[in-house]
């Protein structure tokens, strides 16, 4: 297609949509939300934008260097090593799971491993039409497109996947009323490659049309180790066994929180130690920014007070669980509650939350028997 073309057909695309582009897109919920407050937790699975960046040189580039994930790893493999014999694209690719597991890096490595392009974006990002008709019509051969949070596309956007998915092939329409036309475009073949923390909300249709869907779950702490001693060697801070090992034991199986947490050990050692990091120093720094041997932090410690100490056996409710913490409930619901739950510390009954016995254990208190009061 001619440049000339394509931009008269992106400007085309735009126009048509634009009565949808108007709406208002409201976002599905605070994904890594870092609280009401606005404040960045040492233990939060989002990154902010700054952090994308430092993250971006700790990625693995390949499927090699790639820690975890065995299973998820070596279908992938597979995969790639059949469509680099067929000299094909990769198939259409979803990655479901918790932020931080690395999604990202998987959508990098693919593009890595196939020797092309790769492009990204989100799905807040693509509020028209024509912002995914420009992405699409500007790929090459085989290139790959990773679009991030892909439940979040907004409905007319992702109507325009579906057939640039499955014919590659990209309908455009012209004019309006009566004298509406729509014209269909030819695309290269390209692999999407898209993230989801809610594969619940990705639309049927379009999950349907991704060849393989793969489940990212939270790393071991074997695993979390090594990928801290890996980072902390590209980093240049030097590290022993140990100390990689209490990280790793704080950074709620998610890698993201645990380079998180060696970036602030080694500020820590940098300051107040002699800058190695051995297992006394990683417990000192992780204490002095809130990070328990657990991995919970100060907002984490301050519902499991609420429950045990201030209504202790009673059931609390959510709204008064959240004025107690001052937090909003949401909040509380979406980034705090979850990994409690994970980890047994946290009770959910039809009255309310309840302190579990490890949650007593871990606070240093003798569990009370529950009441009806």
């Amino acid at each position: 297609m001619s440049p000339e073309a394509r931009r008269e057909v992106l400007s085309v695309a735009e126009g048509a949509v634009e009565a949808v582009a108007g709406e208002d897109i409201v976002a599905d919920g605070p994904d890594g939300d870092a609280g009401s407050s606005g404040a960045r937790r040492p233990v939060d699975p989002g990154a902010a934008p700054a952090e994308e960046a430092e993250d971006a040189g700790l990625r693995p580039r390949s499927l090699g260097e790639f820690v975890g994930q065995g299973q998820l790893t070596e279908h992938l493999q597979i995969v790639i090593e059949a469509a680099l014999k067929r000299n094909q694209a990769v198939d259409h690719l979803l990655f479901a799971g918790p932020p931080g597991l690395g999604k990202t890096s998987l959508a990098g490595i693919v593009a890595a491993e196939m020797g092309v392009g790769l492009r990204i974006t989100a799905g807040p990002v693509l509020v028209r039409a024509g912002d995914l008709a420009a992405l699409l019509t500007d790929l090459q051969e085989g290139d790959v497109l990773f679009i991030d949070e892909i439940h979040r596309l907004h409905r007319s956007v992702e109507e325009i996947l579906y057939p640039a998915m499955e014919d590659f092939k990209l309908d455009i329409l012209i004019g309006k009323g009566p004298t509406a036309r729509s014209i269909r475009l030819d695309l290269p073949r390209f692999t999407l490659v898209g993230a989801t923390t809610r594969t619940g909300l990705v639309a049927g249709p379009l999950r349907d049309r991704f060849g393989f869907v793969g489940r990212l779950d939270l790393y071991d702490v074997d695993d979390l180790q090594a990928i801290v001693t890996r980072s902390a060697d590209i980093l240049g801070v030097p590290i022993d066994t140990d100390g990689a090992r209490r990280i790793a034991e704080r950074s709620r199986g998610t890698p993201r929180i645990a380079n998180r947490l060696l970036r602030r050990v080694r500020d820590f050692v940098e300051v107040r130690a002699e800058g190695n990091i051995t297992s006394a120093a990683a417990v000192d720094g992780l204490e002095v920014f809130g990070v328990d041997q657990l991995g919970l932090d100060k907002v984490d410690r301050a519902i499991l007070d609420v429950l045990c100490r201030r209504f202790p056996g009673r059931p609390v409710g959510l709204t008064t669980l959240a004025q107690c913490v001052g937090e909003e409930p949401d909040t509380i619901e979406d980034a705090y509650e979850p990994y409690l739950l994970q980890q047994g510390l946290l009770q959910r009954t039809s009255r309310g939350r309840v302190a579990a016995p490890r949650a007593w254990a871990h606070l240093g208190l003798t569990p009370v028997e529950p009441t009806l009061l």
